[in-house]
């Protein structure tokens, strides 16, 4: 058995815990960051905080492995005195939403080849898409993450906004964004762009600035630019 200490009690915290309580092969004990006097024992422990309070916390534990889950930061930010790694999950987690962690990627890093196969070991006990990432390419990473996942997000904030003020049902668009979504497994990113960006139709772009407010306006302006860029 491999006893786990999760530290924290946030989204990636959470998930975390009630997968591994399901594991055979793990034995997982979870306390705040915020509760760092009594600290267990373990194999391994995560730290899952935000990333600004990576450095303070880890600072506090003397533990043999400590490893955080941040996609943004490099192993350095870890202050303990021992060995350090990294155990990141590249997806997104929310509360009240399940998580299938045979489908998510875990990004491992650690600094010698036991602890590798340590962490190895951990992520495979709860899912199966295991990649050895050092910290520039888990930051190239996770930028690229931010661009697909949330500020794709947050375009669909935009489009349910206009949906709303117009007064029709922003369900309309689920097989559009499913359809999307699923293209780029088969065709790439470029080959699959469509719209009035691509085709330059300066008539319909005009109609939808008309829509739009100032802040609304900017985004599709800067977008159609990009695209218009991209396939130039």
């Amino acid at each position: 058995m491999i006893s786990v200490l999760l530290v924290g009690n946030g989204n990636v915290a959470t998930h975390l815990h009630t997968a591994f309580l399901k594991a055979d092969t793990i034995v997982v004990t979870q306390i705040s960051s915020r509760n760092l006097k009594n600290i267990p024992s373990a194999d391994l422990t995560i730290i899952a905080v935000s990333d600004d309070a990576i450095a303070e916390v880890s600072s506090k534990i003397n533990n043999k492995l400590v490893v955080h889950t941040s996609g943004g930061c490099s192993i350095s930010e870890l202050k303990n005195e021992n060995n350090k790694g990294v155990f990141y999950m590249l997806q997104t987690f929310s509360k009240g939403k399940e998580v299938n962690f045979c489908e998510v990627p875990f990004c491992l890093e650690a600094t010698n080849k036991n602890d590798q196969q340590l962490l190895d070991k951990v992520a495979k006990s709860i899912g199966e898409k295991i990649y050895e990432v050092d910290s520039e390419q888990r930051k190239a990473l996770h930028v690229a993450a931010v661009f697909v996942n949330n500020f794709t997000n947050h375009l669909y904030k935009i489009g349910n906004d206009i949906c709303t003020e117009h007064k029709v049902p922003f369900e309309v668009l689920f097989p559009l964004i499913k359809e999307t979504a699923s293209k780029i497994e088969f065709l790439s990113p470029k080959k699959a762009q469509t719209g009035p960006a691509v085709r330059k139709d300066k008539k319909t772009i005009k109609n939808h600035l008309d829509l739009l407010d100032e802040n609304q306006q900017e985004i599709y302006q800067l977008l159609t630019k990009s695209i218009q860029n991209s396939v130039d």
